[in-house]
């Protein structure tokens, strides 16, 4: 499948102060929930990830492993791995700057830290799903509003990987923001380089969106 860029130049997009700010604040509420906490929040995540229909007939699904205090969605993999789901974990790629690709995920996968400091499975070309190929994708978010406007982490990776949807919109996987509740704020702008999201899914419950057409 073709490579398609996304439609703003995100090493030139600085944050704004407020953005940076709020950033700043939610990591650290995240991180200051005590463990017990964190593991009530998972339980319930998984619970409400087993339900979502947007995930009924998912089979192939990326995930990520939590880090900075992001929920953790591990409990939910294990959970649908038994009814036959396959997972893959998002590796940085080594050519295509500021982009995923995604590797297949089980507990006994090998991994080392990549220049985040976050484990990934080794690049491989044979051992990789296209992010066209996937059918949906559940990854951590900063902040979100009720309308879906979003806040991850300012690198802009899965906007970048996910630009494709834009012009081929009929194969975009089902984009869902994975965030303790409390992560809610009352509004977020959207950005013209932000790829819109199906919906969210908390601790506590599961926010759709209407996705606009793109293309």
């Amino acid at each position: 499948m073709s490579q398609f860029i996304a439609p703003q130049p995100f090493d030139t997009q600085p944050d704004t102060r407020s953005r940076t700010d709020l950033r700043k604040h939610l990591r650290q509420q995240r991180r200051a929930l005590p463990y017990e906490e964190q593991q009530q929040a998972a339980e319930q995540l998984a619970l409400n990830l087993l339900t979502h229909p947007d995930l009924h007939r998912a089979r192939h699904i990326a995930i990520y492993l939590p880090n900075d205090g992001e929920i953790d969605p591990r409990l939910y993999m294990d959970l649908a791995e038994r009814k036959g789901v396959r997972f893959y974990l998002p590796v940085l790629h080594p050519i295509h700057t500021g982009t995923l690709v995604f590797s297949p995920f089980t507990d006994t996968s090998e991994l080392k830290a990549n220049r985040f400091g976050i484990p990934e499975p080794a690049f491989s070309k044979g051992l990789k799903r296209p992010a066209w190929a996937l059918d949906a994708v559940l990854f951590p978010l900063v902040g979100f509003d009720e309308n879906g406007g979003r806040l991850g982490m300012g690198g802009g990776f899965y906007d970048r990987t996910f630009a494709f949807t834009r012009v081929r919109p009929r194969l975009a996987p089902k984009l869902i923001g994975l965030a303790h509740d409390f992560q809610k704020v009352q509004e977020l702008p959207i950005e013209p380089w932000d790829i819109p999201l199906h919906g969210v899914v908390t601790d506590q419950r599961c926010y759709r969106f209407q996705r606009l057409p793109t293309a």
